[in-house]
């Protein structure tokens, strides 16, 4: 680390947290500390998806992958691209439920209990997730830094420049500098590339040191088959219903398009940086070839050519950019975890009449003292990937009852907690059964996780037609909200007006419906933002695997 790197990183924690402080100045209510007032235009939307969902380890995880196995590889973080598009139909949920947490709109949906379990899981969720994510960013900078920078040193420094904001600002400082935070990120993904390929010589010189079969876009060697990426869509789809950021990240937008347009399109960008960071992979995989070097480990490759290809100052930079990727997600989760604590728990079970301004002041306070939680778990973790896989499998768990709530009326509460319940345990005693021992985390494999998953909807089913339906009058009220557009997305003074008559009737909530004639009559106009939309997502989709086919192309 030179002067000159130390200095860089510097001025990105002094810059990004006065930017932070700068910007907060306008979280004054409750709703603007919380929601960012529901205010945030469509790019502020995509920078806030791009940042939440892009963490430091990623691109390295990525770049390990692509060294060792090639560029096939990259579907390890393309298996979610498959089931971008249906972000687009899942955003209205979250802004038309008018909630601040997804565990608002759970208890809307199937009572105070089921609420309760939920917001255990969320806190949970986030404490774990929030722990593995410093803790690897802090991994990353030391390999990367050569251990110039201890990992216990960054955890403390990331966290004291993203608490000092988000204190402050709530989601409104949160998504402003995520926005910030992502064009760093976007520079991460590519920055080793020019110099990489000049130092090996070009992408021909690449392709001559490297096996053929490195240049594929899939591969069925590397066990990432039609069944293994259906059950990974599968758990992508039903688990994003489940994060509890999700409704920070759906619905905060100053309009439905933005919304939509922000999670969609946000999570575009990152499947096109997952580009660079498996071209990368394949760059060092020559260069050590060139060198006569021998790497230990392949999740080494990023820190490698951190450390040999950059030159003083852009060493600083990129470790800045590491830091970016993590600070941008733990800052909208400490908020999310504030408002968690203020409206699932302390308002409804300890202080109901909780004034606006003490609710800012309590959130402020949990968010704080949780996250101080997430950093004592960070430093005691070791196996950072098994931090992870733990909580990507009980948020797909999780998601049945919630995905299945929305798709079907008849789903109750006893329903929903059965299908935790039963998705958790098939799940555990078929590993166990496989590997006769009893662990928090295996390793995640299709079989299990799709048994577990059918078996959890299946519970759902089965308990809730033995057990009676929700109160109807709660029934109606939860589906009105879906149906009904926001005042954000009218024309005139109008405050309600039915969904179908603007075009803004949701597919999927409609889907048990489709068996009626009049639920199919008029289908092109009806929902004509679903479909318009949802069949241009697939269009990008289209588009990035031939961008990553050509690119993979060149020199050939």
């Amino acid at each position: 680390m030179s002067t000159l790197d130390l200095t860089v990183l510097i001025v990105y924690f002094l810059g990004i947290t006065a930017y932070g402080l700068w910007v907060a100045r306008r979280a004054k209510t409750s709703d603007q500390y919380f929601r960012g007032g529901r205010s945030f235009k469509w790019w502020t939307m995509m920078g806030q998806a791009f940042g939440t969902g892009t963490h430091a380890e990623m691109p390295v995880a990525q770049a390990g992958a692509s060294f060792h196995g090639g560029f096939a590889t990259i579907w390890y973080q393309w298996k979610n691209l498959l089931i971008t598009p249906f972000y687009w139909l899942i955003a209205p949920w979250y802004r038309r439920s008018n909630r601040t947490t997804t565990a608002e709109m759970i208890g809307d949906r199937y009572g105070k209990t089921v609420r309760l379990v939920y917001t255990v899981f969320a806190i949970t969720y986030f404490v774990f997730i929030m722990g593995a994510m410093l803790q690897g960013a802090a991994k990353v900078i030391s390999v990367a830094t050569d251990g110039a920078v201890s990992s216990n040193r960054v955890v403390v420094l990331m966290t004291v420049a993203f608490i000092i904001y988000s204190y402050v600002g709530g989601l409104v400082a949160a998504a402003h500098t995520e926005f910030i935070q992502g064009l760093l990120i976007i520079v991460l993904s590519f920055m080793l590339i020019p110099s990489g390929l000049s130092e090996i010589g070009g992408f021909a010189a690449m392709r001559e040191k490297l096996p053929e079969d490195f240049f594929s876009l899939f591969s069925a060697d590397l066990g990432l088959g039609p069944f293994t990426l259906s059950m990974l869509a599968l758990n992508g789809i039903i688990g994003i219903t489940a994060q509890p950021h999700s409704m920070s990240l759906f619905a905060t937008g100053n309009s439905e398009r933005a919304c939509r347009v922000g999670q969609t399109y946000g999570n575009f960008v990152k499947r096109f940086v997952t580009l660079g960071w498996a071209l990368t992979g394949l760059i060092v995989a020559a260069l050590v070839i060139h060198r006569g070097v021998v790497l230990d480990d392949p999740e080494h490759a990023f820190g490698y050519a951190t450390r040999t290809l950059l030159a003083p100052g852009l060493v600083g930079l990129m470790i800045a950019c590491l830091l970016a990727a993590n600070m941008s997600s733990c800052s909208n989760f400490m908020v999310n975890l504030g408002a968690l604590f203020v409206k699932d728990i302390y308002k409804p079970y300890f202080k109901p009449g909780i004034t606006d301004r003490q609710s800012v002041k309590t959130g402020r306070l949990a968010g704080l003292l949780l996250t101080l939680l997430s950093v004592g778990f960070a430093v005691t973790i070791n196996n950072v990937l098994s931090a992870f896989l733990f909580t990507e499998s009980i948020a797909a768990f999780m998601g049945i009852m919630i995905f299945g709530g929305i798709l079907w009326r008849g789903a109750n509460r006893y329903g929903a907690l059965a299908s935790v319940s039963v998705a958790f345990i098939t799940y555990y005693l078929i590993n166990y059964s496989a590997q006769n021992q009893l662990m928090l985390i295996y390793k995640w494999q299709p079989e299990p996780f799709g048994w577990a998953m059918l078996a959890g909807f299946v519970a759902l089913i089965v308990v809730s037609k033995t057990t009676g339906r929700e109160p109807e009058d709660k029934l109606n009220t939860f589906f009105r909200r879906l149906n009904t557009v926001s005042v954000d997305d009218m024309e005139g003074t109008e405050k309600e007006r039915e969904a179908g008559s603007k075009g803004l009737a949701l597919i999927l909530v409609d889907l048990p419906g489709w068996l009626q004639a009049s639920r199919r009559k008029n289908f092109r106009q009806r929902y004509r933002e679903d479909w318009r939309g949802f069949l241009l997502a697939w269009l990008f989709v289209g588009i990035l695997i031939i961008f990553g086919w050509l690119v993979i192309q060149i020199g050939k």
